[in-house]
């Protein structure tokens, strides 16, 4: 998948008076790209639209206009975007409680690690997780990670020709199995892949 450049980009003002539209766009696709695995976490699988849509709001929210500045957010970001032989996901664990999201993230410590895709046929691929920075320190782990699955070639052709996709966490404290993977995610990942 092509990453982002600044032509990519609207501008601050033009963005203002698309945002709206664009937004409902995105949301919208976003609902066909989340997989809820268990009752606390959800993955929100990254592709280049949605990447856009982060880049524009940050820029919106930052006034970020100089070259320099739309550089930057473009290298933060375009390494989120898949490239055609994996997936990248966030991961967001939610609990509505504070003291009970502090209980579950010091009890959750390395869950990013413990979470896989399994293409039918083919061992589970476990994620490589925030390759960017450390998101968890000696006490917990944090509420948000970036997940990326590779693939190999085989398990790509077999999920052109209809191989079942199930995905899931293995972790002592939280273990859940989603499979299959619901058929609008499934084509949105297939797509995903070159």
């Amino acid at each position: 998948m092509q990453k982002l450049t600044a032509a990519d980009l609207l501008g601050l003002e033009h963005y203002a008076r698309e945002r709206t539209a664009f937004r409902a766009r995105v949301l919208e696709h976003k609902r066909h790209r989340q997989l809820a695995v268990g009752p606390n976490m959800t993955w929100c699988f990254e592709d280049r639209l949605t990447i856009q849509y982060q880049i524009q709001e940050m820029l919106r929210v930052e006034r970020i206009f100089e070259p320099e500045g739309i550089a930057e957010e473009l290298g933060a970001y375009n390494p989120l975007i898949p490239d055609g032989t994996n997936w990248k996901a966030t991961l967001l664990i939610e609990f509505p409680e504070v003291a009970e999201r502090q209980r579950q993230l010091a009890q959750l410590k390395g869950v990013e690690r413990r979470c896989w895709v399994e293409v039918g046929g083919y061992s589970a691929v476990y994620a490589l997780a925030d390759e960017d920075l450390e998101r968890e320190n000696a006490q917990k782990t944090s509420a948000v990670h970036f997940l990326r699955f590779e693939l190999t070639a085989a398990m790509i052709g077999a999920l052109r020709a209809g191989a079942p996709l199930a995905a899931g966490v293995d972790h002592e404290h939280y273990s859940h199995r989603v499979s299959p993977v619901p058929d609008a995610l499934r084509a949105a990942l297939l797509a995903d892949l070159a």
